[in-house]
């Protein structure tokens, strides 16, 4: 058994070392295709999935329940790339806009990792096509907070 383990771990070096060098001489790795269907979409519907039970307390402070919703919409319509629609059905594609505040560190003190999350889903085969993570750092005072959450509004658009 220790046997067939070593010539595995022997083979597994080989094979990467072999994929590096293949890596190497052709540049870069070839980049997979991004679906036709973002490409091609003219028309989107962005659908809220809201923000998680964490994260509502803190919004509900700010008396903006729905503002990673309605941020990333008025970045969007201020954008001009797509017709933004009030109907799925009439969509391209449904952007769906969400924020979350996993937990990160369960050690004594319990620390958060606040993010923006985007996935861009198919209207047609209702298929996810493609997902985006911002992170949003957290903050102890308001001013703070607002520059961090449009910064991380600001890079999650830029990425998308």
């Amino acid at each position: 058994m220790l046997r067939i383990l070593k010539i595995a771990a022997v083979g597994a070096v080989f094979s990467w070392a072999a994929f590096w060098a293949w890596g190497a001489q052709t540049g870069a790795m070839l980049s997979a295709p991004v679906p036709g269907q973002i490409l091609s979409a003219r028309r989107v519907f962005i659908s809220n999935i809201g923000v998680d039970g964490f994260s509502l307390a803190a919004f509900k402070k700010e008396n903006e329940v729905d503002k990673p919703y309605n941020q990333f919409y008025a970045a969007m319509k201020g954008w001009g790339r797509y017709e933004l629609v009030d109907n799925p059905t009439d969509a391209d594609l449904v952007l769906e806009i969400r924020f979350s505040a996993p937990i990160a560190s369960a050690g004594e003190t319990p620390a958060y990792a606040p993010q923006l999350g985007l996935s861009i889903v198919d209207a047609k085969s209702h298929f996810t096509l493609w997902n985006f993570v911002e992170p949003v750092g957290g903050a102890f005072r308001r001013a703070t907070w607002d520059k961090n959450f449009n910064e991380g509004m600001t890079n999650l658009i830029d990425e998308g």
